[in-house]
Order: C-alpha cells, then structure tokens, then sequence
C-alpha cells in the first residue's frame, strides 16, 4: 500500500470550476461569480465590465480576467444540424446523468453510462437502450456516491482486445466509480488528517461473451481505491490509447485522469507532489502485476519508473492536473489533448507527453496562480519546464455563466461531418457553449483568441445546448434547468453525440 509524504494541511474554502449543486433547488446555488463584488480599494484598478464581473484583483499585477477580447458571439460560428438520437431512462424523478458515450469497434456497439452506476448499450439507430450492467445490483454490491454532480460513475473503458479470443485482455471492461463503501484500506490516500468523504474505485470487469446483450461475468476485480478527502474534483476519464497498434509499447495500456483531491487551490500541494497520485495523469497495465498492491502492472516506459526518489510513483505520466475529465488522442498526429478544469480563472485545454508538468498549482492555464483566486499578468508562460495550454478561455467570458468547467470532445478528423473536419471539439459544461479551434493551426500561446462557437441549427434559428434542453425539459412538463452540464460522444463512422445531464436526450450532430 503507497501513502504520499507527509504534507502539512491547509484547509480553504470550497472553489472550484463547478457550482455547488442545490438538490432542493435543481440547480448550482450562488457561487464566487454569483455574489456582489466588494468594492475596490482606493486607487485599485477597476476592469471594464464584461457579463459577470468578479471582485477586483488583489494584488498589482493581479486579475480575475487575463482575457480582455471575448469570445466573438458570431464571428466564424458553424451552425450544425442535429437529430434526437437516444433517450436514457430516468432514475425515479431524476432525469440520468451520462457522462461518457463510447464505441467498442469490436462488438461494433455504442455505450454510455449514467452517473448514477448504470452502463447502458445504444443500438445504431438509437431506438434501443439496453442496461448492461448496474454498479448498485445486488450481485455485486457496490454502493455509488452520486450525490452532487461531481461524484458517481465517471468512466469507463473496453480493453482494445475486448474481442479478440485468447487474448489476456478478453472480455475486460474498466470502471471508475466513487462510492459510499469506506471500509476497506485505499491504496492511495491524502495526508494524515484528511477527512473521508467517500472512497474512488478503479474496476476491472470480465464478459464471459463480449457479444451477449448483458453482461454475463462475475464481480469485478478492484484494482486502485482512493480515499477522496472532499466531495469535489473526483475521477476523470478512463482510456486507452486508440492511435496505438498491436505490439507498440502503448498498447493496452490504461490511462487515468485523477483530480487533485478537491476543495479548491489545491490546498494540500498534491498535484505538484510526485508522491501522490492525486492531481495526475496515470498509465497502468491493468494485465500486470508489479505494483505495490499486486493488482495492476507499471508500464517500463513510465517516465518516473527510475526516478531516485523512492518517494515516486512510476504510476504517472504526467503531473500538474487540477481536474483532468476528459482527453482525447488525434488519430492524425497521436498527440494526447486534456481539458483540466480550471480554479476559478481559466479553463484550459492542453497537449499531455511523457513526464509533461502541467503546472497546477503553480500555474492556471497560462498564468501564475497567485493568492487563491487571482492569477498574476507578469511573466506569463515564462517556465520552460511547464507544458501550457494550447487554448483557453476565461471564466468571466460574457458567454458563459457564474461558474464554468472546461469539456473536452474530439479531434475531428472524419469525413461525415465536413463542416468539423480538423477541428478540436470542446466546450464549456455548464453553459453547454459548444466550441472549436483548427487542430492544424494551433495558437502558438494559448489564449482565447482563437476560440469559435458551435450552435444548433433548430429550424433556422441557431440555439445553444442549453436552449434545447430548456426547451425539451418544457415540452415534457419538468422544471428547465439552469445549466446543460455538456459532454460529448463518439460513434462509430465519425458520428459525434451531444450528452447532457437534465433531460435524457442523446443528440446527433448530422449533415
């Protein structure tokens, strides 16, 4: 069993890219960017007013708002068309909450699963939703936290030789789900000290036949189990490399995103701290065996596998993360691009190599993250040994609202949708603003500037995702939601889905 090195703790108030979630209410109560801003001190600079506007900079050469242009409302915005693809079912009075929606190409299957601990299969035409499995059935008894939006069934991945007959990683399926059993000893904990909110539980499943409509194997094996020492900033995304081929030093291998812990400024310095796994990205052979705990395999080629501290983890292949829920790789290039959800400035999307710092703490997006809740405009993108972000966007962007959380989606390089080739997909999750930059014509530093949005063509009128699912939620007779709580999906064929989290409509972009 690995503990981190003993840090001193600092306990801060609750920051973080996402509101806290009213359940009574249905939607985020107030937040930083909801409440009236003090006034400013004497002499103190006052920022033109852009939508929100938070409390002026502390320091001198602080801000809240690195990014004086916003983003262009209507310049260069593509218009797609869309269809209402899927419908998950409702779980009791609450609509589902789908955070990732994949392809197997083995099984040539769509799934998605909903946070509240169900995997479901999508059929091609999208008339049928299948469960697959529950974390919460009674055969396997495995108690999910999904209360608040940011804790429950995070992700899940198909080993790529799913498939493949005889192959060590037949029929293996892998989750990542928070939950509410706290007795057993985690692998991975916080300083001494830290409270328990709930434990994180990586997951391998194993189909006795990939094709059958259910899942038809035993109970998973635990591989990691975390103590979570706050509600928020919880597991991200689960993923092998798809650019990877057979026999190649990256196939089969299991990549991690795992958030800095929670609250907010990272107040226990974990994700700088290459002895916590918190704050991470982690590569894994989940076939293996020579961890400490004898579950999984660390890869030879992990950057820190020989480092001189023993302090160390080989487990990471790159640090720095703030709360890393979603990456992609390109299949034209095989570069890996993160979107880390930001502290309260900005929100980044990043390229992610071997050993890469991503900055966090250190560092938000571009710019040195100062006081706990400003970043500072002197020397910006000035450490060589950080890897900054290639896009990135403000949190006080008129576009968006009182709180904001980067998503990631794609790096479109199919034919079916001309309108996204070459483009990278992300997008802001509360909003639902949908956006793009050219993948081949990156900013050279970060920013914003290069940021365009994505609309919906909605019989001629252009909406957001917000606008739809207000709308949708209407028509059913359910209360409109504040926010869209965007993600998006992949098919087979470059099919690309639009996920939210209010009204269980699956969408597909179409020509």
């Amino acid at each position: 069993m690995r503990f981190v090195r003993a840090l001193s703790v600092v306990l801060v108030t609750v920051s973080s890219g996402f509101a806290p979630f009213d359940a009574a209410q249905g939607a985020p109560s107030a937040s930083r960017g909801a409440q009236a801003p003090p006034p400013p001190a004497t002499g103190a600079p006052t920022a033109p007013a852009r939508g929100r506007q938070g409390p002026p900079p502390l320091g001198p050469n602080g801000t809240r708002d690195p990014f004086p242009n916003p983003i262009p409302a209507e310049d260069a915005v593509i218009k797609v068309n869309f269809v209402e693809f899927a419908s998950m079912p409702d779980v009791g009075v609450n609509p589902a909450r789908p955070m990732l929606m994949s392809y197997e190409p083995g099984t040539r299957r769509m799934f998605v699963n909903d946070m509240h601990g169900a995997l479901y299969t999508v059929s091609n035409d999208g008339k049928t939703v299948t469960p697959y499995f529950d974390h919460q059935d009674s055969r396997w008894n495995i108690p999910v936290q999904f209360q608040n939006f940011e804790r429950g069934f995070q992700s899940f991945a198909f080993h790529p030789d799913f498939n493949r007959r005889g192959a060590p990683g037949y029929g293996k399926i892998y989750t990542y789900t928070d939950t509410t059993n706290v007795t057993p000893v985690p692998d991975w904990t916080p300083p001494p000290g830290a409270k328990v909110s709930h434990h994180a539980v990586l997951l391998e499943w194993t189909a006795k036949n990939p094709a059958a409509a259910t899942y038809d194997g035993e109970a998973p094996r635990e591989l990691m189990r975390w103590h979570r020492p706050f509600v928020n900033h919880n597991g991200g995304q689960l993923g092998f490399n798809p650019t990877a081929r057979r026999g190649s030093a990256d196939y089969g291998l299991l990549y991690a995103g795992n958030a800095d812990g929670g609250s907010g400024g990272d107040p226990m310095n974990l994700a700088q701290n290459l002895g916590s796994s918190f704050g991470k990205i982690l590569r894994i052979d989940p076939l293996g065996k020579d961890s400490t705990n004898g579950k999984y395999g660390i890869p030879k080629d992990n950057p820190f596998v020989n480092d001189n501290d023993a302090n160390t983890l080989g487990e990471i292949y790159a640090y720095g993360a703030r709360n890393p829920q979603r990456f992609a790789w390109d299949s034209k290039t095989g570069v890996m691009y993160m979107a880390d959800i930001g502290q309260g400035i900005s929100e980044e999307v990043t390229t992610v190599t071997r050993g890469a710092n991503l900055g966090w703490r250190v560092w938000e997006g571009s710019f040195r993250f100062v006081n706990g809740s400003e970043v500072s405009m002197e020397t910006p993108r000035s450490d060589p040994k950080v890897t900054y972000p290639v896009v990135e966007f403000a949190q006080l962007d008129p576009l968006l609202q009182n709180s904001s959380a980067v998503t990631m989606g794609y790096i479109y390089r199919e034919g079916r949708l001309r309108a996204l080739r070459n483009l990278l997909l992300f997008g802001d999750n509360p909003s639902g603003e949908m956006f793009y930059i050219n993948v081949d014509r990156l900013p050279p530093n970060g920013g914003q500037d290069a940021i365009r949005r994505i609309l919906f063509n909605d019989k001629g009128q252009a909406k957001t995702l917000l606008d739809l699912v207000k709308a949708k939620t209407a028509e059913t007779g359910k209360k409109p939601p504040t926010r869209a709580d965007l993600r998006y999906g992949e098919g087979p064929d470059g099919r690309i889905f639009i996920l939210n989290k209010w009204d269980g409509v699956i969408r597909e972009i179409v020509n």
